[in-house]
């Protein structure tokens, strides 16, 4: 029986040219998210240590955009027509095939692990694992950006995403998971969109110590 990973990989394999023309803008019309972005980038290339994960990659964009900020990016995904279409847009960036829940990358290997949107599908049952992965390849100072749509109420929301289903979260409910997950959250931003759905836009940092 497929699971909700087999269901989002074929969903996203089936989306492919739309998807990577509605975000091959880099962010250009999201200020609050590239600003994230920007200021992730900067506190790991603080740390000394450039290496860094765009988990979930999709078409590549924001694998560029961290190597144009200065990071030695990879980036890693679950659908094999994303990556093609990655390696194709941009093919001197690193790109592979990977699930969430078994990075393939050493222990305390990464500067840096950026999830943006990448989580949204995961069941909120099955995202402490993802997490505590997610922990494991940082090294101790590495930073974890994670971007989702967020919701004011107090438990999860389930919705249906133009792709798969997916959920909504409250920064509060996620920053605990992230402490869980042994990282320090010290950081986030809540936007309202304007989005047709009435979530927000919501990103989350947090330092592994």
């Amino acid at each position: 029986m497929a699971d909700h990973r087999d269901e989002t990989r074929a969903a996203y394999d089936g989306v492919v040219e739309l998807y990577a023309s509605l975000f091959a803008n880099r962010l250009e019309t999201e200020p609050f998210s590239r600003a994230m972005i920007g200021t992730f980038a900067e506190l790991v290339r603080a740390t000394g240590n450039l290496r860094a994960a765009d988990v979930g990659c999709g078409p590549g964009h924001l694998t560029a955009m961290l190597c144009e900020l200065g990071l030695d990016a990879v980036g890693l995904d679950l659908s094999p027509g994303m990556l093609d279409h990655a390696r194709r847009a941009h093919p001197a960036l690193r790109f592979q095939e990977a699930r969430m829940e078994s990075l393939p990358i050493a222990d305390g290997a990464l500067g840096g692990v950026l999830a943006h949107y990448s989580m949204i599908h995961t069941p909120p049952a099955d995202l402490p694992p993802l997490l505590a992965e997610q922990a494991r390849v940082l090294a101790p100072g590495g930073l974890l950006l994670v971007s989702f749509f967020g919701t004011a109420g107090p438990e999860p929301v389930r919705f249906d995403h133009k792709v798969t289903p997916a959920y909504s979260w409250p920064a509060d409910r996620l920053a605990e998971l992230l402490t869980d997950a042994g990282l320090v959250p010290f950081a986030r931003l809540l936007h309202d969109p304007a989005s047709e759905r009435g979530f927000l836009d919501a990103h989350l940092l947090a330092r592994r110590p």
